[in-house]
């Protein structure tokens, strides 16, 4: 039963009582009028005394009544625990959209190694050959040939023409040619369509493999087919710059004695190198990576 229920029956009751209130209260008092006249014996004292007694215990019932509190228990909650205080991150946390994963559009992740310039393609008559890091070279893989990143780097070419994408293993050493950056294997170059231009505008990202900027280097500054050119070339360097090497090329049109000058620890300083022999001497200037002794050659 509800609060106010309980409250309309209470009422109920105390008009009841008050009813019966007044009617003993008339009847006490033609009683009380009839014992002022009429001389009392012990028995009506009696009766007049207990019902006086009623009188007043109703009158107590009925003025009285309980009070109903609508308000819940009160509860006293055991003491929480104490909480440690979680450490600030250090980074912002990232947004619900950055938890999604990334879109076709989305821009690629940095790589370690990012270089732009013109890519040429080989096959025939290099295929079947070996190649520099000892392998024999396939023109139907995806292989390359860079002048300075180490053997095994992974590398995803892109076509600046049409944007065209391939992933190549570099193998080789390479390409000796005017402004060119990078010699790709005749498949790889189908891969970016480049095969009727013969040569196209390429950025060049490495995805994996060793450091590229650790090594020794050292600057070609010129390719002879006889000997006798390239000893003469060396000696007159030789009051400025050393060491100065000649090594030894088997190439499929000849054999060539490329003349090297220098070896330094790293891509920087071999491209400083390079640039002082270009501007003080002229000469065409390629940066390459040593990755054996043998590739000194003779002093």
């Amino acid at each position: 039963m509800t609060v106010e229920g309980i409250g309309r029956q209470l009422d109920g009751n105390i008009d009841r009582a008050l009813g019966v209130f007044a009617l003993i209260l008339k009847v006490t008092r033609g009683a009380m009028e009839r014992a002022f006249t009429i001389p009392m014996s012990r028995a009506r004292c009696s009766s007049f005394a207990g019902i006086f007694v009623c009188m007043i215990a109703l009158f107590g019932c009925a003025g009285r009544r309980p009070v109903i509190s609508s308000a819940p228990p009160v509860v006293n909650p055991a003491p929480a625990p104490e909480l440690t205080p979680e450490p600030a991150p250090t980074q912002p946390l990232p947004s619900p959209s950055a938890a999604q994963p990334p879109t076709g559009s989305a821009p690629s992740a940095p790589s370690i190694y990012v270089e732009q310039g013109t890519a040429s393609w080989y096959g025939l008559p290099f295929h079947g050959r070996r190649a520099a890091n000892g392998e024999i070279f396939d023109m139907n893989t995806l292989v390359a040939a860079h002048r300075t990143l180490p053997f095994g780097s992974i590398l995803r070419v892109t076509n600046l023409n049409n944007g065209r994408q391939i992933e190549v293993r570099v193998i080789d050493r390479g390409p000796f040619v005017g402004d060119r950056v990078l010699d790709l294997a005749r498949a790889a170059a189908i891969g970016l369509d480049m095969i009727g231009t013969g040569t196209a505008p390429v950025r060049i990202e490495m995805l994996s493999g060793p450091s590229p900027s650790v090594g020794n280097f050292t600057v070609q500054v010129g390719a002879f087919t006889d000997r006798t050119n390239a000893e003469r070339l060396r000696e007159r360097l030789l009051a400025r710059y050393q060491p100065i090497f000649i090594q030894d090329f088997d190439a499929p049109n000849g054999h060539f004695y490329r003349v090297r000058v220098g070896r330094v620890p790293n891509p920087d300083a071999a491209q400083h190198l390079a640039a002082q022999l270009r501007n003080a001497d002229g000469f065409q200037t390629f940066v390459v990576r040593l990755d054996q002794t043998s590739d000194l050659g003779d002093k």
